[in-house]
């Protein structure tokens, strides 16, 4: 666990961490949603920054949910803070919110792919931290702050994509990419139960996880949106914005300004590491039916 956290921090022991819960530290296993429900339970039961809320099932019957992460403070008045959020969007209201006291809201989806499972792997460390981190500044900002966290943007490929490695996977790690372990078979874990690619959903929305997750993108009308994916074995860390030239003509630039802000905020962590990264070189911004605000690691 210590590789994940930041150095420096001490955590609320009635909090329990993944390795708790499960048995084992994230990255061990390739996390089933089960198992990573399960753990959503247990934070939302143990921390009052916490709340869970469910909005449906998946075609194969998983439930489909988010946590929303906030201050004890702002967890007692959370209808309020979304409603006055939301008004932010009517002009007709829009003047009467004093937007200096109201926390800004965050939107962190999670493996949207199936078989790109880092995301959701990653969601329970982030839940962890959230909810038990200590110290001023972590309390800072989640009074200033409401975080919609869904682990698992399509449950049902994660799940499909979990039980393949999980099955064919040994003691030892193997780098050979012969490996039946490497090699899902078809039609793998990316696309949903009906084999739908759900990153191209965001618009048409025809499927149930997709519906979900746009009622709730609409309940809260979020300032951000992340959506976290994960790249090939041979490629590095990609943010947004993608290749300048394969920008929708209709995209405000402001978009791509606030993009790339984020990216170079998360650039520094990676800089300290000495890890590889890079934007503007692949991938478009271009149709509007996928997730525009990506975090690819």
């Amino acid at each position: 666990m210590d590789y994940y956290l930041p150095e420096g921090i001490t955590y609320d022991s009635s909090i329990p961490t993944p390795e708790d819960l499960l048995g084992t530290v994230p990255g061990e296993w390739h996390v089933r949603h089960d198992q990573l429900e399960k753990y959503m339970r247990a934070v939302a039961e143990a921390s009052d920054r916490v709340s869970l809320h469910e909005f449906g099932k998946t075609y194969e019957d998983r439930t489909l949910l988010y946590l929303a992460v906030t201050s004890p403070s702002n967890q007692n008045n959370i209808e309020q803070i979304r409603s006055n959020h939301v008004a932010l969007t009517d002009p007709e209201q829009s003047g009467n919110r004093n937007t200096q006291e109201m926390p800004v809201v965050l939107y962190m989806g999670y493996s949207i792919h199936g078989d790109e499972p880092s995301g959701a792997n990653a969601s329970m460390l982030v839940a962890y931290h959230l909810a038990a981190a200590q110290g001023e500044e972590i309390e800072e900002k989640l009074k200033n702050s409401v975080v919609l966290l869904d682990p698992s943007l399509n449950p049902d490929g994660l799940n499909r994509f979990a039980g393949w490695v999980n099955t064919n996977k040994g003691k030892n790690v193997v780098s050979d990419p012969n490996s039946r372990e490497l090699n899902q078979p078809w039609p793998g874990g990316r696309t949903n139960h009906y084999w739908f690619d759900l990153n191209r959903d965001w618009m048409l929305v025809q499927h149930l996880a997709s519906q979900g997750r746009i009622e709730n993108f609409h309940e809260w009308k979020p300032n951000i949106l992340t959506d976290h994916h994960e790249m090939g074995t041979n490629a590095t860390f990609f943010f947004q914005p993608g290749i300048q030239s394969r920008t929708h003509p209709i995209t405000p630039d402001k978009n791509q300004e606030l993009t790339k802000s984020i990216a170079e905020y998360h650039a520094q962590k990676l800089d300290r590491e000495k890890r590889l990264y890079y934007s503007e070189e692949s991938f478009d911004d271009f149709y509007y039916g996928k997730g525009k605000s990506n975090f690819d690691g």
